[in-house]
């Protein structure tokens, strides 16, 4: 079934002003955003840097081969990723209104150890931590001192999601099990990497923007859903789905991200900042940064924005006041993926995924959103090779509405080899009761 029609699909909201956005993406991860905005009735450019990426979004949005060439053309350019910091803020020096990181932002979520020591000094808790840089080190430490642990890499090695690892046995054994394995196969590739402490109870993110000086718009607080089967089982994928909702400033806010605002402030960060927990009923302990926008997060945030992202970006580009108009209620995001997802391997891609047709059974695309695909002669076809294919939203007043509401419409959706989890959102009741009860939603 062709798939001309999804510029009728919901929350687009028509722009009395026509601005000029370019967009610059390492993997072809912002286009779902680009293509909001252009619906909107914005002009908007599109390059993405990864050539085995750059198919991504074609015929959805117009592309460029040399993103600097269109620097002059453009009223904002935005950025997708961390790592174009430095960039961003010549760029912010010479004048352009810039959504993207700072190099402050980029090592907060590059570096663990530098952002748990930021948050220190910004006088939020953080659980006992201690990075290393070989495995003989790490498996002493362990030994000496036994203990529940959890692994996670630094820099580049944290886009290797199978590296990361939750210690279950209280002696530490495991993991000792684990760091021998990774040191015979993964010592050239993992050379930084964290053990942090193990805790018990529920795991929350809180993020919002930042307009360079402050925090724009409602904050939103999520709940990822990382593992690839249900149940939190498998391999840990990034993200398989989301529940979120948009709030004033709760406790959870309040305690985290808002005492980094100084520090956001001297760097001039523009852009989307988050940062996950795990609460109990002793205290609040962040884990870790994501100084970008967050994937599918972004998608997931479409869906529940009733105003226009265009005019949002124009303002906080330019340290301008700016406010986002949100649903009440719950948001829930769906990733529907293909082979080889969540692993790289080209050979299965081919065979299995490229070019494959995603068929929708009735032409209606409310809440199906942009992963790696391309629009082919008005038929939407899988693009790239990384199998991240589309992203599958709704929302509610309830969590079991938004649930209803997001899995009809995947029902709606044929992809040969499409998986997705079905179980996104169903701890919130038992999680509820807890945040409510410890006080960190108000």
């Amino acid at each position: 079934m062709s798939a001309n029609g999804p510029d009728n699909a919901q929350n687009v909201v028509e722009t009395k002003i026509k601005r000029k956005f370019l967009f610059v993406s390492i993997e072809g991860l912002i286009g779902d955003l680009a293509y909001q905005m252009k619906k909107e009735g914005h002009e908007v450019k599109y390059h993405i840097i990864d050539k085995s990426e750059r198919d991504v979004c074609d015929g959805f949005v117009e592309k460029c081969d040399d993103w600097r060439a269109q620097v002059d053309w453009a009223d904002t350019i935005i950025f997708d990723d961390i790592g174009f910091g430095a960039i961003a803020d010549d760029l912010r020096k010479k004048g352009k209104a810039v959504v993207g990181g700072t190099p402050y932002t980029d090592e907060l979520e590059d570096e663990r150890e530098f952002g748990q020591n930021e948050l220190t000094a910004a006088g939020v808790n953080v659980l006992p931590h201690w990075d290393f840089t070989d495995f003989d080190t790490a498996i002493a430490f362990v030994q000496k001192n036994p203990g529940r642990y959890v692994l996670k890499p630094n820099g580049s090695a944290q886009n290797e999601k199978e590296l990361c690892f939750i210690g279950r046995e209280e002696d530490g054994n495991d993991l000792l099990n684990v760091l021998m394995h990774y040191k015979r196969a993964w010592a050239k590739k993992l050379n930084s990497f964290q053990i942090q402490k193990f805790v018990s109870g529920v795991e929350i993110a809180v993020g919002a923007f930042f307009n360079g000086h402050d925090f724009a718009g409602p904050i939103n607080v999520n709940f990822e859903h990382k593992r690839m089967f249900n149940g939190d089982i498998g391999p840990n994928t990034g993200e398989m789905g989301t529940l979120m909702f948009w709030s004033a400033q709760p406790k959870i806010f309040r305690e985290t991200l808002f005492k980094m605002k100084s520090r956001l402030a001297a760097c001039g960060f523009v852009g989307y900042i988050d940062i996950n927990c795990i609460v109990n009923a002793k205290g609040i302990y962040p884990l870790e940064f994501t100084s970008r926008f967050g994937y599918p997060t972004i998608s997931i945030q479409i869906e529940g924005v009733t105003s226009s992202w265009g005019e949002f970006m124009h303002h906080i580009a330019r340290g301008e006041p700016a406010e986002l108009h949100t649903k009440k209620g719950f948001q829930i995001g769906v990733v529907v993926a293909v082979p080889p997802f969540p692993f790289e391997d080209l050979k299965a891609f081919r065979r299995y995924s490229e070019d494959a047709t995603i068929i929708f059974k009735k032409p209606v695309f409310d809440g199906v959103h942009l992963g790696d695909v391309k629009q082919v002669e008005g038929d939407w076809r899988l693009a790239g090779q990384s199998g991240y294919a589309l992203i599958v939203t709704g929302s509610g007043l309830t969590v079991d509405d938004a649930q209803r509401q997001t899995y009809k419409r995947v029902e709606n959706i044929l992809i040969p080899n499409m998986f997705y989890r079905t179980d996104i959102g169903d701890k919130w009741t038992n999680d509820s009761d807890r945040l409510h009860s410890w006080e960190y939603l108000y």
